[in-house]
């Protein structure tokens, strides 16, 4: 997906929420928001993909991640933002700089993708066998943009969300990783004219009549009550953990216990994704052991 804010991680969870499941997805993202108290540790224990961003630092993390997704073979939704950051002033100059030394066109409303990630994810998934499809996703923003955390602390919500969706299956990507870099690149270009039809246009939207071409795979009911149970939920967690924290010294107590436990275990570990990782490691060598052990065996029997 293109990264047009720091929120659209979020955003799209309305998307998945009403065309596939919320649970099987996990986000690649920087390294250092596994550090934030509660969302980073949520996030390593569903083990996300978290990255330093320097290639020779997350390659051989990735991989191993990657192996462990597909010997699980638990079903997976890996989001991937090849930009590498979301949309400024800022970046989009950097892109420029990188355009012009590539000889490259400059782009406005998208920014030049690092396709190294991508094809490397790509090309372990398929190898793994636990890979369906890519889902080009594109989103924009056609009335106020959000560009920060602070925008949603101030209550400026955006509007409208839109997003585009085209599904590559697994057997119409190429096979070459030069070719999938490129094939990259070119969806990237496809994203830039798309964008900038969606903002010239009157009015804004992926589709004129504004009319989903995909329907939900859940019926609008269902989204209302699933919303609302998440709303009853957090709103009751949160009251709960403040009431707790004021009243009760035991829970007090709980709490500080949990923080020092998660923040020795990043220190030591890395990570509860680390953790897990580790685990998967040690038990996976144990019966690999234990097999070769029953083959000997079974020969001296024969």
């Amino acid at each position: 997906m293109n990264h047009r804010t720091r929120l659209d991680w979020m955003f799209l969870w309305c998307c998945l929420l009403r065309y596939s499941y919320l649970r099987l997805e996990k986000i690649c993202l920087k390294a250092a928001l596994k550090a934030v108290p509660g969302f980073g540790w949520a996030m390593q224990v569903a083990c996300f993909v978290f990255i330093q961003r320097s290639w020779e630092d997350d390659k051989k993390h990735m991989g191993n991640m990657l192996d462990y997704f597909c010997d699980i073979r638990e079903p997976l939704q890996l989001l991937l933002f090849p930009e590498g950051t979301d949309l400024t002033e800022n970046t989009r100059a950097k892109s420029d700089v990188f355009a012009a030394q590539n000889n490259l066109p400059k782009f406005e409303y998208v920014l030049h993708p690092r396709s190294t990630g991508f094809t490397f994810i790509v090309d372990r998934l398929r190898k793994g066998d636990n890979l369906d499809a890519v889902h080009d996703i594109t989103v924009a923003y056609p009335k106020n943009i959000p560009q920060t955390e602070r925008h949603l602390i101030l209550g400026h919500f955006p509007r409208e969300i839109h997003f585009h969706v085209r599904r590559y299956p697994v057997a119409s990507l190429p096979s070459s990783s030069s070719d999938l870099e490129s094939w990259c690149r070119d969806r990237w270009a496809e994203k830039e004219i798309r964008l900038r039809d969606f903002y010239s246009g009157q009015p804004r939207g992926f589709d004129r009549e504004g009319v989903a071409r995909v329907p939900p795979c859940k019926t609008e009911l269902r989204v209302t009550l699933i919303k609302a149970a998440s709303l009853l939920y957090w709103s009751s967690f949160i009251a709960l953990c403040f009431t707790g924290l004021w009243l009760w010294s035991p829970f007090r107590l709980y709490c500080l216990v949990m923080v020092g436990v998660f923040t020795a275990q990043q220190k030591l570990i890395g990570g509860l994704e680390m953790l897990e990782l580790a685990c998967h490691r040690y038990w996976k060598s144990m019966a690999a052991t234990v097999g070769e052990k029953s083959k000997v065996l079974e020969e001296k029997m024969q």
